[in-house]
């Protein structure tokens, strides 16, 4: 089904607000909703009757950060299952049946977080037979054996491909060093030793102990009113584990003590390399700082300062980018270019003094301005489908964050200034304390460059 665009009296509200940088905010774009069922889950609900359609979201924490050393791919496998077979339904079925009634259905992983979405027209004929299946997949997984078998072997087959290439290698050496001890160093897909001992049991208990209704955020965006989206959000958490023991916690991640130097020789005829640390959360007070300013040190495609410098003046790679992926913990800070392996040395040089002109000075009014500019322009990219602003919708939820996220979004990269952005990176990015790695790369690393 192709996604629908947002109608257009909801673009033109939205533009209304994008005036001018300086323009005040004075309406909310969007009304989320938000409310608690009997069951213990969070609902956020935004209404949308201009189009036949209902996107909805189940999401737990039950991420990869909650596997260990020893259990490494069990999250991702658990939430790869739920939909490989119910009670009295295979796998072949449940995915002929929603095709028959026009649904698509998807899954979500990362570090943080599992769930599942569905997308169906809001008819109440599809729309009944879409949630009543999407209600038997969450709440009834059987997780068949033979087929946990056949995905073993398919992860197992993926793992060992992918870890002969420079990238795998690089983001796997990086992500060890980054985060130690930390679960979020393990790899989401698991290691080949890891899956080949997991067992249905365990998928079991993991599926009872993290997807339980008390940590169940459902989003729900679409073609129904509020007392539809409550009886919905009844019906698909009704049937969830229930449990009066606390959420999962992921621990917090421990700073770098020191900068840390990895060359791995690869044949590989491109050096790969990735400079980063430990970052910031989805809830830190420093984000839209670092967003903003991050857009101007390497975020901002062709018009950051990394390509400019790496690309633009000295032909280096083709592109150079950063970025901060900020988590429920510590996300990683990353920055990462690849370039022919005999100029590994030179990149990397230069992406160190350029970063360290930054810490030092931060970016101009006039750097300032043009991203100012040209993120708050492309504000209504970012939610002119019902797809996309679901997806908000279940990351307000999940992180709870406010309720007026997306009406705030403006106003706050509105009124960072070159001091914000200065002060936040030197709160949240030590050049003495950065993890570097090259994979493929002739000759010696270049000398780190000394803090601002």
């Amino acid at each position: 089904m192709t996604v629908s665009p947002m109608p257009a009296a909801l673009v033109r509200s939205i533009a209304a607000v994008l005036l001018m940088v300086s323009a005040p905010i004075a309406q909310a774009i969007l009304p989320i909703q938000h409310w608690t069922t009997t069951s213990g889950a969070r609902v956020y609900f935004v209404s949308n009757a201009d189009l036949p359609i209902l996107d909805v979201s189940v999401e737990f924490p039950a991420g990869s950060a909650f596997d260990t050393v020893e259990t490494s791919g069990l999250a991702s496998m658990t939430n790869a299952m739920l939909r490989k077979g119910v009670a009295g339904l295979g796998e072949d079925v449940i995915a002929q049946q929603f095709a028959d009634i026009g649904a698509q259905v998807r899954d979500s992983f990362d570090s943080d977080k599992a769930g599942i979405a569905v997308r169906t027209l809001s008819d109440r004929r599809r729309r009944d037979a879409a949630l009543s299946l999407f209600a038997r997949v969450l709440a009834e997984p059987g997780f068949p054996a033979e087929v946990l078998a056949r995905e073993k072997v398919r992860a197992i087959s993926s793992i060992r491909e992918s870890d002969l290439k420079p990238d795998t290698v690089a983001n796997r050496t990086f992500s060890r060093l980054v985060y130690g001890k930390h679960p979020y160093a393990l790899r989401a897909s698991g290691e080949v030793d890891t899956l080949s001992r997991l067992q249905r049991d365990d998928l079991v208990r993991f599926y009872q102990r993290h997807y339980a209704a008390p940590y169940a955020v459902v989003a729900i965006m679409g073609n129904v009113g509020r007392e539809e989206a409550e009886a919905i959000a009844e019906q698909l958490t009704a049937g969830l584990p229930k449990t009066s023991a606390a959420a999962p916690q992921i621990p917090p991640v421990p700073a770098l003590e020191t900068g840390i130097e990895r060359i791995i020789a690869h044949p590989a005829t491109q050096s790969h390399i990735l400079i980063g640390a430990p970052g910031v959360r989805r809830d830190d007070p420093d984000y839209f700082p670092l967003f903003v300013g991050n857009y101007i040190l390497g975020g901002g495609g062709f018009v950051s300062r990394l390509i400019e410098e790496v690309r633009s003046k000295r032909g280096l790679a083709y592109s150079a980018y950063s970025y901060f992926a900020p988590q429920a913990r510590k996300g990683p800070f990353i920055i990462g270019l690849q370039t022919r392996r005999d100029q590994a040395t030179e990149s990397l040089s230069v992406v160190r003094e350029t970063l360290s002109r930054f810490l030092t000075d931060g970016p101009t009014e006039a750097e300032l301005r043009a991203a100012k500019n040209n993120i708050i322009g492309g504000f209504p990219m970012r939610i002119d489908s019902n797809r996309k602003m679901h997806g908000y919708l279940g990351m307000v939820g999940f992180y709870r964050l406010p309720l007026t996220y997306l009406e705030d979004f403006v106003p706050n990269v509105d009124k960072v200034t070159v001091g914000d952005i200065r002060s936040a990176f030197g709160r949240r990015v030590d050049a003495d304390r950065l993890v570097t790695v090259v994979v493929a790369a002739d000759g010696k690393p270049a000398p780190a460059q000394p803090a601002p």
